[in-house]
């Protein structure tokens, strides 16, 4: 244990100046996020409004998210990370603000669209300002800091969010609807100073990195446009599978445990925490499985591995096996992200990577979208139990087809070299 501290102690401290900036603006812009969207859809409620204003507002940010990540992709590349993510976040924050303050149904439904669109600038350009800023040896270490940052800092804002409303409703007797508020401008002020560690960025990538060799037949530094998009094409066939089966559970998990085994809503919210607290250690282990099988067979193991606990969770009708099910795929599955991330960067090259990150994401999240109401008609029509357990059932078979897909695409040199 000490060894593998002192391991990411030393790695964590080679990292690059621009590296550090980055991440720490990252922690303070998901920390501001999670305090926002975990008590904004409470504010609405308190707002009197109906539940369809949640919706939308959930529709619309996703849907401009949709529509800018690939624009934004490209002026990532062309124009430079750093410039883009500070553009992303100031306007961002700007509209965080806004929505704090908005008391009117369709400027929050608007206003809502603008955050997904200037958050898709920020979010494409993330990991491929980090790859350019690292090399090969160091990147799935840092893909895995990142990404268990990422994920604690939400919850982190998620738990804030509920204290700073619950501490001024309490001692301050605030109403509601303004406790809410001032939280609301909380986590849109903590998101705002990440502007201060974008600013001091270097805009001059520090770092040029060699690219691996993988079973497609691309060389290294060719930078051909064609030849770049069919490895974006590869890889984003790969998280269409994923995405898809992922749109069939992860976000009805909370319903399924109401649903079928009439949980609390504590105890929902508890395990949905453990789910978050899981994921950042496996993804802070996903190292050392990459450094005895190599990042390639890593991911896929991972992948594989998430299946069984996936099946288990489908089928059993005890509360407590369903929680270790869903305990170990949450982990094992998001634990493959970072070295996904990884692999992906060093097979594209510098010029596209901003538009390889944003078709992923587009694709993914299009999956994701796109499945909401097949979930929901087949618990419909076959009932709490089978219903979940088919739409279980098809998730693993694609998470199935997608690591073969990304072995016989990606791995049978890259594995055969490792």
């Amino acid at each position: 244990m000490s060894g593998w501290l002192r391991d990411w102690k030393m790695k964590i401290m080679a990292f690059n100046r621009n590296i550090k900036l980055f991440m720490l603006a990252n922690v303070l812009i998901q920390i501001g996020m999670g305090v926002f969207m975990v008590m904004y859809n409470l504010y609405i409620k308190e707002l009197g409004m109906p539940e369809t204003v949640n919706g939308q507002v959930i529709s619309m940010t996703a849907l401009a998210s949709a529509i800018a990540l690939i624009p934004a992709g490209f002026l990532s590349d062309r124009y430079g990370r750093k410039w883009i993510i500070i553009g992303g976040v100031a306007l961002g924050a700007a509209t965080l603000f806004y929505r704090s303050f908005a008391v009117v149904e369709a400027p929050l439904v608007y206003a809502a669209f603008f955050t997904g669109l200037f958050m898709a600038f920020v979010q494409v350009s993330g990991v491929p300002f980090l790859a350019e800023n690292s090399n090969s040896s160091e990147r799935v270490h840092l893909f895995s800091i990142y990404f268990a940052l990422m994920t604690v800092a939400n919850v982190i804002g998620s738990l804030l969010g509920g204290v700073v409303s619950d501490t001024l409703q309490l001692f301050l007797a605030t109403a509601p609807v303004e406790a809410i508020r001032w939280s609301l401008l909380f986590g849109a002020a903590l998101f705002a100073m990440g502007l201060l560690p974008l600013l001091r960025l270097n805009s001059e990538s520090p770092v040029k990195t060699k690219k691996m060799e993988a079973h497609i037949e691309i060389h290294p530094a060719d930078a051909d446009l064609k030849k770049n998009l069919i490895v974006i094409f590869h890889f984003s066939f790969a998280s269409l599978l994923v995405g898809i089966g992922s749109g069939l559970v992860v976000p009805y998990l909370n319903l399924y445990f109401s649903n079928r085994f009439e949980a609390s809503n504590a105890y929902i919210g508890l395990i949905l925490s453990l789910g978050s607290a899981m994921t950042a250690v496996a993804m802070l282990i996903g190292p050392l499985l990459v450094r005895k099988a190599g990042k390639v067979k890593a991911l896929i193991l991972f992948q594989i591995l998430s299946i069984p606990f996936l099946l288990l969770t489908a089928y059993t009708s005890s509360l407590l096996l369903a929680s270790v099910g869903f305990l170990f795929r949450q982990a094992l599955m998001n634990a493959a992200n970072p070295i996904q991330s990884a692999v992906a960067m060093e097979l594209v090259h510098d010029k596209y990577k901003g538009l390889s990150n944003s078709v992923n994401q587009m694709v993914f999240n299009v999956g994701w979208a796109t499945m909401g109401p097949i979930a929901a008609g087949l618990v419909i029509s076959y009932g709490s139990y089978w219903g979940y357990a088919y739409a279980f059932t098809i998730t693993a078979s694609l998470y199935i087809l997608s690591s073969a897909y990304y072995f016989f695409i990606f791995g049978k040199k890259k594995l055969a070299e490792e």
